[in-house]
């Protein structure tokens, strides 16, 4: 379903800017009728080989295919809203008709300078997400625990063992005593090449590294990632909780989205925290969903993912309606909630104004 409508909207988007490409006069001059619906239809075919024989498939040819095909999904996207921008403006042409051909060439040109923006955005090491959290009833000897938590990684053919290197190499500088991996680690279409599974093996901290699944990791069954997890000692938090140092619980719950595409909606917070001792209590929910429910459970600290922050402006506003907790600091009564804009990317190497982010959490004890 989701990919029937992804190319759906592709689609229509490809056929919106043709039309109005077509309709300046510098590309009816020098291009013909035949040679510009030829081109259309060959850059329509890059997104759609690149999702159905790149992303699938494996080896260098896959991803050139996969690579092509999602960047120009994004630099489409970006020219659409530009070009619609200006055609409501001009109410197409209708208004100011002169000027809104040269608004309607810029708003091209426009589209195009974004995508490269978006693309040295997305390419560019992600930024280090500084929170301090204080907790009540945090025991003295818990005072100053810093966690390091990864979201959406995407791990596959587009973001490789050299790029989780790197993304190794920040987290043990800023020196963690507890790693949480907040889902989507992998891209799921696939299992993950070597080099992948070596770089995870840099990674450690005194209270362990510690998973819950996000809604990638459930493609093709999720039986794969538990025993990429297994082996990687990383241990996986499946709708359950576990004491991680006297007086500090750590719980997980699988993606909600997940849940609820197979029509288990709702009581899972409460089923996942039953029986917990008393005391600070973090949970990690791939999805910033039911929020509301761990708050009133007591729970101090929620650590999500998911929403990449919108990734590509303005695609932002869509997110905000469907996922109300987006990306940052919230506070749902005495419940602090973390949403990361994920440290990966999912389809295009592309990010606009929203650069990806590895989350720093120190724990503050309020006792005097």
């Amino acid at each position: 379903m989701f990919g029937t409508i992804l190319i759906s909207v592709y689609t229509a988007m490809h056929l919106y800017i043709s039309w109005r490409v077509f309709t300046l006069p510098t590309v009816k001059r020098y291009v013909s009728r035949k040679i510009f619906i030829s081109l259309s239809m060959m850059l329509w075919g890059f997104f759609f080989i690149g999702r159905h024989i790149g992303h699938g498939g494996s080896g260098m040819p896959a991803h050139i295919l996969e690579f092509l095909g999602m960047n120009w999904m994004a630099i489409l996207f970006l020219m659409f809203f530009s070009l619609l921008a200006v055609d409501f403006m001009t109410l197409y042409g209708f208004l100011f008709p002169r000027l809104s051909v040269l608004l309607r060439g810029g708003a091209v040109l426009l589209g195009l300078m974004l995508s490269m923006i978006a693309f040295v955005q997305g390419n560019r090491a992600p930024v280090i997400g500084e929170y301090d959290v204080n907790i009540s009833e945090l025991p003295d000897a818990l005072d100053g625990t810093v966690i390091v938590a990864l979201s959406d990684l995407h791990l596959g053919s587009q973001l490789g063992g050299k790029w989780m290197s790197a993304r190794v190499a920040q987290v043990k500088a800023l020196n963690p005593d507890l790693i949480l991996l907040l889902g989507d680690i992998f891209e799921g279409h696939g299992p993950p090449e070597p080099d992948v599974i070596s770089a995870f093996k840099g990674l450690s901290a005194p209270l362990g590294i510690w998973a819950v699944f996000g809604n990638h990791e459930f493609h093709g069954g999720g039986h794969g990632h538990i025993r990429i997890f297994n082996s990687l000692n990383i241990d996986l938090l499946r709708n359950r909780w576990v004491e991680v140092a006297p007086g500090l619980v750590l719980a997980g719950v699988d993606d909600l989205t997940n849940r609820h595409r197979n029509g288990l909606r709702g009581g899972v917070i409460n089923k996942t925290l039953s029986g917990v001792p008393a005391g600070p209590i973090i949970l990690l929910s791939h999805t910033p969903w039911e929020v509301e429910a761990a708050a009133q459970f007591g729970v101090d600290l929620i650590l999500s993912g998911h929403t990449h922050g919108g990734q590509i402006w303005p695609f932002d506003y869509l997110v905000r309606y469907r996922y109300p907790f987006f990306e940052g600091r919230y506070a749902v009564g005495g419940t602090t909630v973390v949403v990361s804009r994920g440290a990966g990317t999912w389809g295009p190497r592309m990010r606009l104004w929203q650069p990806g982010e590895i989350v720093r959490v120190v724990l503050r004890s309020n006792n005097e």
